[in-house]
């Protein structure tokens, strides 16, 4: 196993887990910004505030996305089981 086959398969690695976990941190990202603003307009300081509605987000996007976040782990665990005789010399 060469260098470069490490390097190409922990690559391949990281842009599944991107994949992976963009859709929870945008939509988590999103809703604690509106949160925010309206904390900011109301001026209402309430540190739990944000919580609840990013908890709920969190479960819708993995409700929706998790079929689709399933296939993508397994049909890269698929490729790389495939690969490993390939992979090892």
């Amino acid at each position: 196993m060469t260098p470069e086959t490490i390097y190409t398969v922990a690559q391949q690695a990281m842009v599944v887990a991107v994949k992976l976990t963009a859709p929870i941190l945008l939509s988590s990202l999103a809703v604690g910004l509106i949160i925010a603003m309206f904390q900011a307009a109301t001026q209402i300081n309430e540190m739990t505030l944000t919580f609840v509605p990013k908890l709920i987000t969190i479960g819708i996007v993995l409700m929706v996305a998790g079929p689709w976040m399933l296939q993508v782990m397994i049909d890269f665990f698929q490729e790389l089981v495939r690969d490993v005789p390939y992979l090892i010399g």
